[in-house]
């Protein structure tokens, strides 16, 4: 099988494909891409493309719904960048308390002045004062991979942490410190929380949810940060506060044209997962991911179709990428029997308006079984592995 890459991805990750796969940026007609951030939304995907793996956790670069459309299973890395945003995360904390940006760059303009350094340091000081972050309280907003681990690490650095996240996963909460308070809403993170960090998707529910109405509700002096997506803030919002000091401080990772303008705010490059240990994690659990689908079928980590996995253990699997609609199991088993065959195993899942299902035989798929299945209403894409 073929894998092109539309991205520099890292040696570690690409030399998990065998040498059964021809893995490359030129390769034509791939059946599975590997990305990071190129832009996927105008791209035609020839009828051979099976899967799209993002090296990282954002997806806003692919078009999902259209390769859902299509039958091709698109996956991201969920965690394998954690580590390295919490970091930033951490950084972000202090950038927003102190102005250590501004005084390191008022810091370059000390050489030759009159009376020395020093005594222009202890001077001049004094405008770069800030706060400490110790005993005050955080309102994270997002609790999966990333917001569980800034959550501990700021309660662990003395901070009283309160978090909200309305998706939660079991996983997820029993990762969590026990003392990080629970906030039923997003409202009483505003109301309460002295910092308050950002750890959610770019949604139509999630894009500006920083904006006039939440920021009114938020108390004097708060200091945001958001390292998930540029478009949660609204900039003129977040203007309008930095200006009346509403809001102290903003940090960002996504520097934009207006942010760059914008009073008390630290633009940071779009660094969080910037790490090699992320870019390694990242092009690892990418490639294991495409590895793992192609060869076995197996739906791990999918945003567009649901996580579908049994072992491979008999003769042969057929594979279906279908609508969520009614009695299409009772079909697609149909088709199968009807040949006098026996279904050893079989797993199904849906999301949203799409399904995928696994139907493992004890003997080879015989000729007609995957025609009879391509030929159910709503089925999208039938593949056959031995």
């Amino acid at each position: 099988m073929k894998i092109q890459l539309l991205n520099k991805i890292a040696k570690i990750g690409v030399d998990r494909f065998d040498p059964s796969f021809t893995v490359g940026a030129e390769v034509d007609a791939p059946d599975a891409i590997m990305v990071r951030s190129a832009a996927m939304h105008d791209m035609e995907f020839g009828k051979e493309l099976l899967a799209i793996a993002r090296a990282g956790a954002g997806v806003n670069n692919i078009p999902l719904d259209r390769c859902a459309g299509q039958g091709i299973v698109v996956f991201n890395t969920p965690g394998a960048n954690a580590n390295g945003v919490k970091e930033l995360c951490l950084a972000a904390l202090i950038l927003a308390s102190r102005d250590i940006v501004g005084g390191v760059e008022w810091a370059k303009t000390l050489p030759g002045v009159e009376g020395g350094v020093a005594k222009a340091v202890e001077a001049g000081k004094s405008k770069f004062a800030g706060r400490e972050i110790l005993g005050k309280k955080l309102g994270v907003i997002g609790l999966g991979a990333i917001g569980g681990l800034v959550a501990n690490a700021a309660r662990s650095l003395g901070m009283t942490v309160m978090g909200c996240d309305p998706y939660i996963t079991v996983n997820a909460a029993w990762s969590l410190s026990r003392s990080v308070e629970h906030a039923a809403s997003y409202e009483d993170i505003y109301k309460s929380a002295d910092y308050i960090t950002l750890h959610v998707p770019s949604t139509k529910d999630t894009k500006g949810m920083i904006n006039r109405e939440t920021i009114a509700k938020m108390k004097d002096g708060v200091r945001i940060i958001n390292l998930a997506r540029a478009d949660l803030v609204d900039v003129d919002a977040i203007r309008e506060a930095l200006e009346s000091g509403k809001v102290a401080s903003y940090v960002t990772d996504f520097p934009t044209e207006d942010t760059l303008t914008l009073k008390n705010t630290v633009n940071i490059p779009h660094l969080g997962a910037s790490t090699e240990e992320s870019e390694d994690n990242c092009a690892v659990m990418a490639a294991d991911e495409l590895v793992e689908f192609l060869t076995t079928g197996n739906v791990k980590n999918s945003v567009n179709y649901p996580n579908v996995s049994i072992p491979h253990t008999g003769a042969a699997r057929i594979c279906i990428c279908h609508l969520n609609i009614a009695n299409m199991l009772s079909q697609i088993t149909s088709a199968v029997s009807a040949r006098g065959i026996n279904i050893e195993n079989l797993s199904n899942g849906s999301r949203g308006e799409y399904a995928y299902t696994i139907v493992e035989l004890g003997v080879d798929v015989p000729d007609g079984v995957k025609e009879a299945i391509e030929a159910i209403d709503g089925v999208i894409r039938v593949r056959v592995i031995a």
